[in-house]
């Protein structure tokens, strides 16, 4: 294992190439991975081309830069410090990392660490170029070194297809999860029918959540949502309309208590405030989708109504074995999922793939090195 094939990006906005480097060592707290899967998320292509001129401020690894987010595969080696994990064992490596020193990594909240960072993707801070520097290879390579922090181990259940979306899974879980979402809640999902959109009303029946309502456009794709479980989830398509009365009918003029905006950065600002003006008092609002348009929301329907409107950027390590077991124990269901599987020399393909899915959500784009 002294080399290894690894696709790297050696200017922006110019195809990754296949190339042999030398195999990374795992630092005393590290495991090394063999790659068996890596999930291709369709922003992939705007970090790697775009986002240099778009978010300049968001820290980029240093070129030529092994991307990839959503790498499962095996362990083959492990750090001298490393107990409780070993070779041979099945996972995925949660992508995010933290500075792990700062007040709110020393209180568990490494989501908010200001130096978040995203292995194989991009970063949130000054610090990131730190982390990225410690851990800077993503999965579109045969081998990566990953902290224990950021094992999910993955029982027979979980194939490594499936685990290569957990990235877009555990973003739709943790949603549910700060809205509180179970079995005495209503979830209306807005964009249900998108890759975020698919993974929260899995996780949203996982969960127990007696009653869906999916919105989205196509309806096409709207029904193949409605086959999930047509006793807990309705639809509507927002070719009829806006969705806000709809919605307060189908929970007896109450509307629903929780909403997760999964919409994408394109979306139009109706689309989403029409959905918003449905939740109930006391609602709770999480948006993970990233639209970015300015919104025109009303303080005091805030204020009045006690609506909670919040943010959230990805999930715990915790959350993703969470995962794993809902799916060990028949709860969590991915078997609707559609893989598209490439080789790493394909990987550019793979890219263009995910930009141009033909069934939405349930298509899942994934190179295996």
């Amino acid at each position: 294992m002294e080399s290894m094939s690894a696709a790297r990006l050696h200017s922006v906005a110019q195809p990754f190439k296949v190339d042999q480097i030398p195999v990374p060592t795992p630092g005393d707290d590290d495991v090394l991975v063999r790659v068996r899967a890596c999930g291709v998320v369709p922003n992939l292509k705007n970090v790697a081309y775009h986002y240099p001129e778009w978010f300049p401020f968001l820290p980029l690894p240093k070129l030529p830069a092994i991307y990839g987010l959503d790498p499962a595969g095996e362990i083959v080696a492990a750090g001298r410090h490393v107990d409780g994990l070993a070779p041979g064992q099945r996972v995925y490596v949660n992508p995010a990392r933290s500075c792990g020193a700062c007040a709110k990594c020393r209180r568990g909240e490494t989501v908010a660490c200001a130096s978040f960072t995203f292995a194989g993707y991009f970063g949130f801070g000054q610090g990131s170029h730190r982390i990225f520097e410690r851990y800077p290879g993503g999965g579109f390579a045969e081998y990566l070194v990953a902290p224990t922090s950021s094992i999910v181990a993955l029982p027979d259940e979980v194939s490594f297809e499936q685990a290569a979306r957990f990235g877009y899974l555990g973003t739709s879980y943790a949603a549910l999860c700060h809205a509180k979402a179970g079995p005495h809640t209503s979830v209306l999902i807005n964009g249900a029918t998108g890759t975020l959109g698919v993974g929260a009303t899995l996780l949203a029946l996982a969960m127990g959540v007696p009653k869906i309502l999916a919105v989205a456009r196509n309806e096409k794709l709207l029904a193949a949502i409605k086959e999930l479980n047509p006793k807990r989830i309705v639809t509507h398509s927002t070719l009829h309309g806006p969705c806000t009365e709809w919605a307060k009918a189908e929970t007896q003029g109450f509307g629903p208590d929780v909403m997760i905006e999964a919409l994408g950065p394109d979306a139009p600002v109706d689309a989403t405030l029409t959905a918003m003006q449905s939740v109930s008092r006391g609602g709770r609002i999480v948006t993970i989708g990233g639209m970015e348009k300015d919104l025109p929301i009303n303080p005091i329907w805030i204020m009045c109504s006690q609506i909670s409107y919040l943010g959230s950027a990805w999930f715990t390590t915790a959350q993703g074995e969470d995962m794993a077991t809902m799916v060990k124990a028949g709860t969590l269901d991915l078997s609707r999922l559609e893989h598209q599987c490439f080789k790493l020399d394909q990987v550019n393909e793979a890219l263009e793939a995910a930009q141009h899915r033909n069934h939405g959500g349930f298509n899942n784009i994934v190179v295996m090195p």
